[in-house]
């Protein structure tokens, strides 16, 4: 939230898994926000030689598929409830991960169709990418809800996706340094009304700066 410079606002979403911050982040998307999605960036760059060479390094040549590319699977499996492991993962990945994220919001920042950017990162405190935004936003959603969603889109069970959250920042913690929390208890309608309120006071706030 140590964002300077910005002449647009900066969205940056967290939430628990299956809290729907895809959703808000293609509403505010179709409001004029450039998107940005960490997972995305991820994973392209396990296409990129030095990141390989770091995991290659690390776990061995059986992280990899024939073909040379990583084999995502492989890699989930070394660090699943291992924090070691993990934070290893971690120190390879999230570096690069927020120089290319900051490339991104700076080229959006450029972009006069740009309204703002909204920057997808449900792991944004852990990494230190909240820095990079001007407005940190929680999404909210019902245990219920968010088990229903992970199972249906994803296959997860429950108890593979509140493992992964134990390794994150408790989710009452990440509320608690956000400015704003959107609920997505409900229906849909009721959750882009959310948005559009937030997004507009957000410009208005900006626009007064």
């Amino acid at each position: 939230m140590n964002a300077t410079h910005s002449t647009k606002p900066v969205i940056g979403l967290v939430g628990g898994i299956g809290a729907g911050k895809s959703t808000v982040a293609a509403e505010l998307e179709a409001l004029g926000c450039a998107r940005i999605d960490a997972d995305r960036i991820g994973h392209e760059l396990l296409d990129d030689e030095s990141v390989r060479a770091a995991l290659r390094a690390r776990w061995g040549a059986e992280i990899f598929l024939p073909d040379g590319s990583v084999d995502r699977a492989a890699v989930a499996r070394k660090v699943f409830d291992r924090p070691e492991e993990l934070a290893a993962l971690n120190a390879i990945l999230h570096p690069r991960m927020g120089e290319r994220i900051a490339e991104r919001i700076a080229a959006a920042q450029a972009d006069p169709s740009a309204r703002g950017v909204v920057l997808d990162a449900a792991v944004a405190f852990e990494a230190g990418w909240d820095r990079l935004c001007t407005h940190m936003v929680f999404v909210r959603a019902g245990d219920a809800q968010r088990a229903r969603r992970v199972r249906d889109s994803r296959g997860w069970g429950r108890n593979l996706w509140q493992s992964r959250e134990k390794a994150q920042i408790p989710l009452d913690s990440k509320a608690a340094r956000c400015y704003d929390t959107l609920e997505n208890s409900s229906s849909i309608s009721s959750l882009k009304e959310q948005i559009r309120r937030l997004f507009f006071r957000i410009i208005s706030d900006v626009s007064r700066r």
